[in-house]
């Protein structure tokens, strides 16, 4: 198995290459030449699979340069019941007919992030250890992947995170979980923007050929492919569960902001996995919403970007689209950088609309969307929680509120569970009145000494920072 560039000039790149680099050279993502296939025979024989032996299945089929036996104890120090709270990882929350819960949210930052961002951990260790390699990592976080990704590297040799977030956008407990890390290799950085911001100013830096060699950079964002593949374990482990031994279809909503989540969907489609629709669920920021919808991809500006009680997607530029629109344009290269590289950066869009590849795009690639909005945050909520007795977080009652404009009783629509309610306590009281439910170890977690830098929406002045760091080490 091998890796190439959405944009088709960075040449053919085995897994832990596309590891290590996060983005291709060219500013392109790394996908795999093909989607290796699963037929229904492989498919009954998972059923039975622990959550880590399925991991390890599944990521054989991409991984050509880990050894068997290693890859294999990489997936199974990664799922544990210690670090994710059950033996079953990810288990499925009936709701009512034709409606479950795929919980998500039970590691240690208590966000879907973890799923991925923990193996994605190991799997650098491990890497840097056999080459003798450090690795400056460089993220964006709207909220979850920078806490996730900071608690998989704490105490991890050879690596150090710098995590961009934007500055005052993200929810108290959000902010205590980050910025309270005192761990040396752990450096938070609040830019004063947005989310798009801070995703650009990670694909500027990344840019920089000779700033990413010198100072070794790399990602943990899903622009990283390893940290999508891992993604894709848990729709099929969530298809089979809900399938309960039989060969059937079922369909996933998922709340969308940068795509990557839904994008890991994608793939496991594109390998087989029976998924009848994949419905994309957005906030109020509905720039992949109206994509769905038109075929037109229209980034809005900062000052357009909302601010939302669901703020873990305040995005308006989403990296992993690019993956899905390569699939779209036919893997045609060539296209694909003319949309993102040249279009998108004169004109801050592109237009698919009459395009014959979007014209039958929902029947080849199953996507659905829709939009919520704040007012129904709120009474998806009290719903929930009334009739199931079940308390969900604004990400969440997103997808959930989605889902019913697309479900039916007659087959299971799978909503992935985005965090835990504590992380978003204001909405929670406002929509219920009473306080969620918060884990023992994060009592007084706002109260605890806070270590970040604030910094312009300057990619100069990142690099400058990292340089520092870095050179003082």
């Amino acid at each position: 198995m091998h890796y190439v560039s959405t944009r088709g000039h960075s040449g053919r790149k085995q897994f832990c290459e596309a590891l290590l680099e996060g983005l291709a050279q060219d500013g392109g993502l790394y996908v795999p030449e093909t989607y290796p296939r699963v037929d229904d025979a492989t498919l009954d024989a998972w059923r039975s699979l622990s959550y880590p032996s399925l991991a390890f299945e599944i990521l054989s089929l991409y991984v050509s340069n880990i050894p068997p036996v290693d890859l294999k104890a990489i997936c199974e120090k990664t799922y544990t019941p210690e670090v994710f709270g059950s033996p079953k990882i990810s288990p499925l929350r009936k709701l009512e007919n034709g409606l479950y819960l795929q919980e998500l949210s039970n590691g240690p930052t208590l966000a879907f992030k973890d799923m991925a961002m923990q193996l994605l951990g190991n799997l650098l260790e491990y890497e840097l250890a056999r080459r003798h390699q450090e690795l400056n990592i460089l993220g964006a976080t709207s909220g979850d992947t920078g806490s996730a990704a900071e608690y998989a590297m704490c105490g991890k040799k050879g690596v150090r995170v710098f995590m961009l977030s934007p500055r005052r956008r993200m929810s108290a407990f959000q902010q205590a979980q980050m910025f309270s890390l005192q761990d040396e290799n752990i450096h938070n950085i609040a830019i004063d923007g947005v989310f798009d911001d801070c995703q650009d100013i990670v694909k500027r830096v990344s840019g920089d050929l000779e700033f990413k060699q010198r100072y070794k950079i790399g990602a943990v964002n899903s622009i990283n492919w390893a940290r999508l593949l891992a993604q894709v374990v848990y729709y099929f482990y969530g298809y089979l569960q809900a399938t309960e031994g039989r060969s059937a279809g079922a369909s996933f909503t998922v709340p969308s902001g940068n795509f990557g989540n839904i994008c890991a969907g994608h793939v496991a489609r594109m390998m087989g996995l029976p998924i009848s629709r994949l419905v994309l669920a957005t906030n109020e920021n509905d720039v992949l919403d109206e994509f769905f919808r038109t075929g037109i991809y229209r980034v809005r500006s900062r000052t357009d970007t909302l601010e939302t009680s669901s703020p873990s997607m305040d995005i308006s530029k989403a990296s992993n689209l690019e993956r899905f629109v390569f699939d779209l344009l036919g893997r045609d290269a060539g296209r694909t950088k003319l949309l993102f590289e040249d279009q998108l950066r004169e004109r801050g869009a592109f237009d698919l609309s009459e395009d014959p590849c979007f014209a039958d795009a929902a029947a080849r690639f199953g996507f659905r969307s829709g939009r919520s909005t704040h007012a129904d945050r709120l009474a998806t909520i009290r719903d929930t929680w009334e009739r199931f007795d079940t308390m969900i977080d604004p990400h969440t009652a997103d997808g959930v509120t989605v889902a019913h404009m697309h479900g039916s009783p007659e087959e299971p629509m799978i909503v992935l569970e985005t965090a835990l309610p504590i992380k978003f306590a204001a909405t929670i009281r406002e929509a219920l009145g009473r306080e969620p439910d918060r884990p023992e170890r994060f009592d007084g977690i706002e109260d605890l000494p806070k270590r970040v830098k604030v910094l312009p929406a300057d990619a100069q002045a990142v690099k400058d920072y990292i340089a520092r760091i870095v050179q003082a080490c």
